[in-house]
């Protein structure tokens, strides 16, 4: 299997079909189809043994892709926020690359290798190829590299293959399920598995992809309706905003699903999107870059259960991720063992679009195949999974193991405060304390000594944060995450 499969099949299926870029100006299956043999040519003319992406989304990074896997070559998105040192050490890895990048950022290329392109100029080559049959290719190498977030430590190179993408599309979508009116809006940048997965699934379903380069809540609803949005994807803090941002025309008539995942979602956001929009279907989406994107998912008759129901488990599920998609099987472990329901534990996935492996050549997987996420998290008794937080987020207090996400949750429960964050910072009695960030809702003032309080009154003193700071808001990714190496340098200049 190989993700050229996917638009050989949307070319003859649906090709006169746009399925990338603007209603008006967009690229069609059979266009985008003849871009990617044009661009395989390219690729092996330059002899590039990768294609580095440092752009913004768009119908070049959807040709990229499936140019790159047409030249038997990985494509690798870059972070194009990161700084230049940064940049050039991971562009370092990857010197005889071909190069789709911005104007801005050609300073920081590898010199020596296959001259950069802009995503315009790249679009224009490719189109100029002669098109017919393409050459058959082996598919031996990677189909993408995606370097992780890094919120912890150093980024690192995951590797997924054609079989990992292609197996999570097959079990997640009908091929051309969507009617030639949908499309779907993608907020998140390139170098996200979100981006990748969303260009494959919304083609193989025949659904046209458009793209938001910088997310302000103004201009995600005007582009829902100017383009007419059916399907989208947001992160939480990009929820937040448009349900809880001043003067906003919140009304969007043509979106029909609305999945949101990346980091925690405050119970109170949802719920106001859930009353905001009763037209939307809500989909929460758990996964990682190591596993072709979504693991579990909470569904939307889920989400109108659970926001309906007076019974606490059922509830409480509003705050799961749901269950485990087909072909994936979850496991909880406590140091190697299987833990009951309802206990905690790291969380352990296996199935075909589980992939485990890196760029270094190690693979994160056991003797059965499955992957540690390096979460924490519980199963219920009907197998929804309640995630807890990262393995290197926990916070050792004395001898005590302690997870942020515990205390994130009880902060979010105070009517005034709509996003925490909570670290571990060095202590010499404890080894570290607890300290938490919190961001006030509009127009509220928060009393630290009171929020003190009402985490007291929830859990036990050792948990209680030692100190709580406010902050206007939280260092995030692009993707949403919490950037926690910046709050504990954040409140240690405090």
């Amino acid at each position: 299997m190989n993700v050229t499969m996917l638009l050989d099949m949307a070319a003859d299926g649906f090709g006169d079909r746009v399925v990338t870029g603007g209603r008006r100006d967009g690229v069609t299956a059979s266009r985008l189809w003849e871009l990617s043999i044009g661009g395989a040519r390219l690729i092996k003319q330059a002899g590039a043994d990768a294609v580095v992406y440092l752009a913004v989304n768009g119908p070049a990074f959807s040709a990229a892709l499936f140019a790159a896997a047409r030249a038997d070559v990985p494509l690798v998105p870059v972070n194009y926020r990161l700084g230049k040192e940064q940049l050039a050490q991971l562009l370092g890895r990857h010197p005889h690359a071909l190069a789709i990048a911005e104007p801005e950022y050609k300073e920081v290329l590898q010199k020596g290798g296959p001259p950069a392109r802009t995503p315009s100029e790249w679009l224009a080559l490719a189109g100029d190829e002669q098109v017919d049959e393409p050459e058959p290719a082996e598919f031996e190498s990677p189909a993408v590299i995606i370097y992780t977030s890094g919120t912890t430590s150093a980024p690192k190179g995951a590797v997924l293959r054609h079989e990992n993408l292609v197996s999570y599309v097959l079990a997640t979508v009908e091929f051309a399920g969507a009617d030639a009116e949908q499309a779907a809006l993608m907020s998140v940048p390139p170098y996200h598995i979100a981006a990748v997965s969303n260009v494959l699934t919304n083609l193989f379903a025949g659904r046209r992809v458009i793209s938001l380069e910088s997310f302000t809540p103004e201009g995600w609803l005007e582009l829902v309706r100017e383009e007419r949005v059916s399907n989208a994807m947001v992160v939480p803090t990009m929820l937040a905003r448009i349900m809880h941002g001043t003067g906003l025309n919140r009304s969007v008539p043509s979106l029909r699903s609305l999945a949101y995942g990346g980091s925690k979602m405050p119970p109170r956001v949802i719920e106001a999107a859930l009353r905001e929009w009763p037209h939307v279907e809500f989909v929460n989406a758990y996964g990682l870059t190591e596993t072709s994107s979504t693991i579990a998912v909470l569904g939307p008759k889920e989400h109108r259960e659970a926001i309906a129901s007076e019974v606490p488990a059922v509830r409480a599920r509003l705050g799961s991720v749901g269950r485990p998609i087909p072909g994936v099987d979850i496991e909880i472990r406590d140091d190697e063992a299987l833990v009951g329901t309802g206990d905690s534990g790291q969380i352990w996935v296996s199935g075909e679009q589980v992939s485990g492996e890196y760029l270094d050549g190690k693979a994160m997987v056991d003797s059965r195949g499955f992957f540690d996420t390096r979460d924490l998290g519980h199963l219920d008794s009907e197998g929804y999974l309640f995630i807890e937080g990262r393995v290197d987020d926990t916070i050792i207090r004395g001898a005590e193991n302690i997870a942020p996400a515990e205390i994130e949750d009880v902060l979010l429960r105070h009517p005034d405060v709509i996003d925490t964050v909570v670290v571990g910072v060095p202590d010499e009695e404890w080894g570290q304390r607890i300290e938490a960030v919190v961001v006030a809702r509009t127009g509220a003032e928060l009393d630290v000594v009171e929020l003190r309080e009402h985490v007291r009154g929830a859990l036990r003193g050792s948990k209680t944060p030692d100190r709580i700071v406010c902050w206007p808001e939280l260092p995030r990714t692009a993707t949403g995450k919490v950037v926690r190496r910046e709050v504990v340098a954040g409140l240690a200049a405090d």
